[in-house]
């Protein structure tokens, strides 16, 4: 679907987000696995309805082969700081996240307020996420998303910087 060009007025507080980013390093690391590097792209956009569609998409460094999946939306509650992100994970998982935006230091910061997953999907389940999204600089992008399962702690899982790919 094609992006609009301009977003309705309801996404303002976040258009910065809109369009597609890149890592320029990507890092993952969990007490239960060995560290790991990654190349997403994150796409951010509007098709005309007060939300962006959200889509990551993450792959090996050297091999080149598919990692992780995300589809979902993002919404930001009409004349709040209120945001919402429904995720569709490729692993079996949903998650909801919802929570604040902080507009003066253009940052997001979500927490699970739900995670339902198929029941074959891959132990240990995870119980929680907390992502925080953070502009840098107009073309520099920050994410970092921490993880609680069944049997580990909250703790930092991923940590990315990405560039703006359609500036």
């Amino acid at each position: 679907m094609q992006s609009v060009k301009v977003l309705p007025e309801v996404l303002k507080p976040i258009s910065w987000l809109a369009g597609s980013w890149a890592t320029t390093d990507g890092r993952g690391k969990y007490p239960t696995i060995q560290d790991f590097s990654y190349h997403e792209v994150l796409e951010f956009t509007c098709i005309g309805q007060p939300m962006f569609n959200y889509l990551s998409h993450s792959k090996h460094p050297t091999k080149q082969t598919p990692m992780h999946q995300e589809r979902g939306f993002l919404r930001i509650q009409p004349g709040t700081n209120n945001l919402a992100l429904v995720v569709s994970h490729n692993f079996g998982v949903t998650t909801i996240e919802e929570g604040q935006l902080d507009p003066e230091e253009k940052k997001i910061k979500l927490c699970t307020t739900s995670v339902q997953r198929m029941q074959f999907a891959k132990k240990p389940a995870v119980t929680k996420l907390e992502r925080c999204i953070r502009l840098i600089s107009d073309n520099t992008l920050e994410v970092v998303v921490f993880m609680e399962t069944e049997n580990t702690a909250m703790t930092e899982h991923l940590r990315a910087i990405y560039t703006k790919q359609d500036c």
